[in-house]
């Protein structure tokens, strides 16, 4: 079975020859490239110089020598900068950083740094909706962005026989909506300044209308899930109130994932970290049929019990491993029985592709990535040798 076929059968609540495997087949399962570089050493790969998938969580690209080693499915099909966006990375003493073309400023600290972290927000002193609409958004029709959509995802589901996962333009609406304005500026707008939040979420959500209208067009035949995101979860609760959710985003999300619907038999999948359980009937209601990255470590998001009770309208895309806690500070033993663990809960009847809790971070030994992806070797079959014991 090839891993187009095995991913689709996932993706329809079936069980294949055996677990889908994404480690690096989406921005969001991939590997710190501090922990990629002492993989490839601990393997005994040649380590050159090392692709970023993502700039601002310092993401790697998994070259095609570990992808075929370990035998992944998936393969991450996104779009391309503007024509009118460079990146210029800046000295800034003891930080380098630069602005996204949004405006946001990012930076990183020089010695011992792993992430871009927020410095600048554009929005912060927004006070109107005319503030809003004079902003200089991101154009979602640049054609530079689409260039090579349609023969990469073509490429990938035809001749690689590859899952398709199709990359959104930007953060979720909600997200990016306090990337732009602030956190606190922000998440008081929902309260004190709600004509303001609701204005600047929209004007977001039409950028998304426009960017997928195009990328579908180019890509959608060829693309198994599509991707959107908006983190709503803290690890004890949501960030927000589900009454404020149902009322000011839940409309939005609507609005979004039925346009989505329209144009493609692909399924939607959804990112949010955290404890958002209370929130998970509402975002089934309004399309969501791929949920990650099932962070089990927070809580309510014990991996059994969102089986049990979501098992038949979602696909769990994520909560292979508890990359919180026993990734990174567990033995290698601990770690095989975690993934023990979660294959047991997830995987039977199918609604399950294996990937970590969102990107294995930096200070993983290799040790351990090594123990979660043999676990899934030797427990992830589905045949009649597939058991999981307790």
């Amino acid at each position: 079975m090839d891993s187009r076929a095995r991913l689709q059968m996932a993706l329809k609540h079936q069980e294949a020859d055996r677990i889908p495997l994404d480690i690096g087949g989406t921005h969001l399962s991939s590997i710190h490239v501090q922990a990629y570089r002492r993989l490839r050493n601990h393997l005994g790969l040649a380590v050159d110089e090392i692709r970023l998938m993502d700039v601002f969580q310092q993401i790697a690209e998994i070259d095609d020598d570990l992808r075929a080693l370990w035998g992944m499915d998936v393969r991450y099909v996104a779009p391309n900068d503007a024509s009118t966006y460079r990146r210029t990375i800046l000295d800034m003493g003891e930080y380098v950083g630069f602005y996204d073309e949004w405006g946001i400023g990012w930076k990183m600290p020089k010695d011992g740094g792993w992430y871009f972290d927020q410095f600048f927000h554009p929005l912060a002193e927004a006070q109107t909706l005319a503030d809003i609409e004079r902003y200089p958004f991101p154009d979602p029709e640049d054609t530079a962005r689409y260039e090579g959509l349609a023969e990469r995802s073509r490429h990938a589901a035809h001749v690689e026989r590859l899952g398709v996962f199709l990359g959104c333009m930007c953060s979720g609406i909600l997200e990016l909506a306090a990337w732009l304005r602030g956190f606190e500026n922000f998440y008081a707008d929902l309260i004190t300044n709600e004509k303001l939040a609701v204005g600047l979420m929209r004007r977001i959500l039409e950028i998304k209308l426009r960017y997928w209208e195009i990328a579908l067009q180019e890509a959608g035949e060829n693309a198994d899930v599509v991707a959107e995101a908006d983190d709503l979860g803290a690890q004890l609760r949501p960030l927000i109130s589900p009454a404020t959710y149902r009322r000011l985003i839940k409309p939005l999300h609507q609005e979004l994932f039925d346009f989505i619907h329209a144009r493609t038999q692909a399924k939607l999948f959804f990112h949010s970290c955290g404890a958002i359980r209370p929130l998970i009937p509402d975002l089934i209601e309004v399309g969501v049929e791929v949920l990650n990255p099932v962070q089990v470590s927070a809580a309510g998001m014990d991996s059994a019990e969102l089986k049990r009770a979501f098992g038949r309208e979602l696909v769990f895309w994520g909560g292979g491993v508890d990359t919180q806690c026993v990734l990174t500070n567990g033995t290698p033993a601990q770690v095989k029985d975690d993934v023990r663990r979660r294959i047991e809960d997830l995987a039977p009847g199918g609604g399950f592709i294996f990937a970590p809790v969102h990107n294995i971070q930096g200070n993983v030994p290799p040790q351990n990535i090594l123990a979660m992806w043999e676990a899934w070797q030797e427990y992830g079959n589905y045949s009649k040798t597939f058991q999981v014991v307790s």
